[in-house]
């Protein structure tokens, strides 16, 4: 079996995925620091190992996915104390939104989802081990409580990761500086604190781990080192994932490396800047689903390689309502994905028959599907190249549509109708088995239909009971020929972004997104 390359940050270069342990991979996924909400680029960063997972998992592969929550965190602690409530009630708070914003956005629950908070014993191991083995020390501060640094420059492969000399780096965002430090690269393992401060007791009094070292005792403790994948943004490189593969591979050298593949995902950027809390430039997953389908939403991050940045716009209506163009236009074409696939099942519906001589127009849409499989899983297994395998799944879709189109067209000719029905079974299962990796596509069309209408009514101000009103009114005019007065009342609910369908049995509605 040929398995996935992807493009391994470490080495700078893509490599196949060799499973350290025969039929089994170890994804470990740097989750969120639960201090608030999530914001769009979040959703970005769960979504690539839940590629990489969901392909895995159709190989036949066994995946132990793991993805922290990061409970424990000076921003926490700070946000805590600025609403009035105690550290750990907040990130619980916000860690149960982020699970159901990411499960919304149709990413699969990781096998093992650890918290800092809950793995105090893992991190006092490998820290008194780093201590033993003189790779960290302990620094007593003036106010009787006890640091502990890991030491730098004591782990001379220390920046290949990030591909920084030592002597020419500085201590970055997240790493201390203090005066009580043996060199400023050290980085803190363990922060002393007093009694009426957050903290938990550990060997060295009490106080609370450091923000590196929780992802090496939690990814060790549910993988073992070295396990196979370990991935999280760019941003992450350095210093939290230099500062991990130190850590670890100081502590355990003769199980070295931590991780074979390093995996980074892009970031998505708001006018050409990265989305972060930080620069107050960032939009909630909760404002996406307000305003789009998480379907669309997720269309729109697959758009672009994980690896590449993704620009997220913001544009804002006549009316003041804040609108995203990109993830309007992905929603667009769910609808018609969505609409192909109800298409198709309707053609299952009415009959399916293989008639003794294969109607020769049908050929392209029956070779069609396989062709769409292959050149979607071959984009996937290639670094997770979703562009490609959603141009091989637009294609699907929009032979879909044609063979609809087509079996209409023919709907007298019983022979071929039911030879349409078994190509469009064909077509179908090509589509639910690129979906199901592309994690597309979870609803059914009338489950998609029926959320979509009822949000896109909301946002307007409009009422089903009210557009079905004049649709009957119209459906009455016209059968009383006032043809003007049946045009007319079209045009109104047109303006109004409503669609009319004449059909056989009537008149239904859509409302465009």
């Amino acid at each position: 079996m040929t398995l996935p390359s992807l493009y391994n940050t470490l080495s700078r270069k893509l490599e196949p995925i060799v499973p350290i342990r025969p039929g089994e991979v170890g994804v470990y996924c740097c989750g969120p620091t639960v201090y608030d909400v999530p914001h769009a680029g979040h959703a970005r960063s769960a979504l690539a190992p839940d590629l990489l997972v969901r392909r895995l998992r159709a190989l036949g592969l066994r995946v132990k996915y793991v993805r922290n929550i990061t409970d424990v965190d000076d921003k926490i602690l700070e946000r805590a104390a600025k609403n009035g409530e105690e550290p750990l009630d907040l990130s619980r708070r916000m860690a149960d939104v982020y699970q159901e914003q990411v499960r919304k956005a149709g990413c699969l629950a990781p096998d093992h989802e650890p918290r800092v908070s809950e793995h105090l014993p893992q991190i006092h191991a490998i820290v008194k081990t780093l201590i033993e083995r003189e790779a960290a020390y302990v620094v007593d501060m003036p106010e009787g409580v006890r640091d502990v640094y890991f030491s730098v420059r004591n782990f001379a492969p220390y920046g290949k990761l990030s591909r920084r000399r030592i002597d020419e780096l500085v201590a970055g965002a997240r790493v201390e500086t203090s005066a009580h430090k043996r060199d400023p690269l050290d980085f803190a393992l363990w922060k002393g604190a007093e009694a009426d401060e957050w903290g938990w007791e550990s060997p060295w009094g009490r106080g609370r781990p450091g923000w590196h070292i929780e992802c090496s005792a939690m990814c060790t403790h549910y993988l073992g080192q070295p396990f196979d994948v370990h991935s999280g943004g760019m941003d992450l490189i350095f210093p939290h994932h230099e500062n991990e593969i130190a850590q670890s591979e100081a502590a355990y050298p003769d199980q070295a490396p931590l991780a074979n593949i390093w995996m980074h995902n892009g970031f998505l950027n708001v006018d050409k800047e990265k989305m972060s809390k930080s620069l107050g430039n960032f939009v909630t997953v909760t404002d996406v689903f307000e305003r789009n389908d998480p379907e669309a939403f997720r269309l729109f991050l697959l758009s672009a390689h994980y690896r590449g940045p993704i620009q997220f716009e913001t544009d804002k209506l006549a009316d003041g309502r804040v609108v995203f163009p990109g993830v309007d236009e992905a929603e667009r074409r769910a609808d018609h994905a969505f609409a192909a696939v109800s298409r198709l099942e309707g053609m299952v519906a009415v009959g399916v028959t293989a008639p003794a001589k294969f109607p020769p127009e049908l050929a392209p849409y029956r070779d069609a599907g396989a062709r769409a499989v292959s050149q979607a899983e071959a984009a996937l297994d290639d670094d997770l190249n979703t562009p490609v395998a959603l141009a091989a799944l637009s294609e699907l879709t929009k032979l879909g549509h044609e063979l609809a189109d087509l079996a209409q067209k023919r709907r007298k000719d019983a022979a071929f109708v039911g030879a349409a029905g078994t190509t469009a079974v064909g077509l179908l299962a090509s589509i639910q088995r690129i979906v199901g990796q592309l994690g597309l596509m979870q609803a059914t069309p009338e489950e998609y239909k029926a959320r979509t209408r009822e949000r896109r009514l909301r946002l307007r101000g409009l009422s089903a009971d009210a557009i079905d009103a004049k649709v009957g009114e119209r459906s009455e005019a016209r059968k009383n020929k006032d043809f003007t007065r049946g045009d007319a009342l079209r045009d109104e609910l047109a303006a109004l972004g409503i669609t009319l369908n004449d059909g056989a049995t009537g008149t239904s509605w859509s409302i465009e997104q």
